[in-house]
């Protein structure tokens, strides 16, 4: 029987890479996203909808996602970084906006997720829910949540495996900006992403896949950096 996988933000980057990856191994992939990919697969399944609407995430996804009944393993991969900036300079606002996406929309299918069989689920952390970047506070605080959004989970989904997972430095959009628009003597984390190791979508999402191979080795709940396995 072919499973299933779940992929949030599907459309680009680390999402449309675990898409791809999926796809070629032969599983049947649900993508949920904004736009669609511009994949042509039997097994690609995409569902429009915007995660930011974050109070329409039940009444809209409860009924699609129950209906897949039985999921392999589910990636809530959709996110944003915010705006980089000093604390005194960021409002309240901004920050609401980045933890409502990285935090609730998450909280909100979890609690789907909880009715139906699923084995994995993993939820894209960051090394910067550990270290306090400067200028990096709404992403900061919001992946520090989704640690605990996971570890809570896991008290409550006794038969799934949860894992919040840091993938270390991809190369996308995101961090081509950090990386190369802002002044590392302002954001001294430039300069630490530019001497560390910066890694393709693909090249994440087969380090993705072989931590699942070995995933009974790491406790339900808790955060798993992969640059460190």
């Amino acid at each position: 029987m072919t499973k299933n996988i779940l992929i949030t933000g599907c459309s680009s980057g680390l999402g449309l890479a675990l898409t791809n990856f999926y796809l070629e191994k032969g599983f049947k992939v649900y993508g949920i996203s904004r736009k669609k990919p511009e994949i042509q697969n039997a097994n690609f399944t995409h569902i429009s909808f915007d995660l930011s609407q974050i109070s329409k995430i039940k009444e809209v996804l409860s009924p699609i996602i129950q209906d897949i009944s039985r999921i392999e393993t589910v990636f809530l991969n959709a996110g944003m970084l915010g705006k980089i900036k000093i604390l005194e300079e960021l409002s309240v606002n901004e920050i609401q906006e980045v933890y409502e996406l990285n935090v609730y929309a998450n909280k909100e299918l979890l609690d789907i997720l909880k009715n139906i069989k699923v084995k994995n689920i993993l939820a894209t952390s960051s090394g910067a829910s550990k270290t306090g970047y400067k200028g990096w506070a709404s992403y900061s605080l919001s992946k520090a949540g989704v640690n605990m959004l996971i570890n809570l989970y896991s008290n409550e989904m006794p038969n799934t495996k949860l894992l919040a997972v840091a993938p270390g430095v991809i190369k996308t959009p995101m961090t081509d900006y950090i990386r190369f628009e802002l002044d590392e003597n302002i954001f001294p984390s430039v300069k630490k992403l530019n001497e560390g190791l910066v890694q393709t979508p693909e090249e994440t999402a087969v380090k993705i896949d072989n931590l699942i191979n070995k995933i009974d080795k790491f406790e339900s709940g808790s955060y798993v950096d992969i640059r460190n396995i």
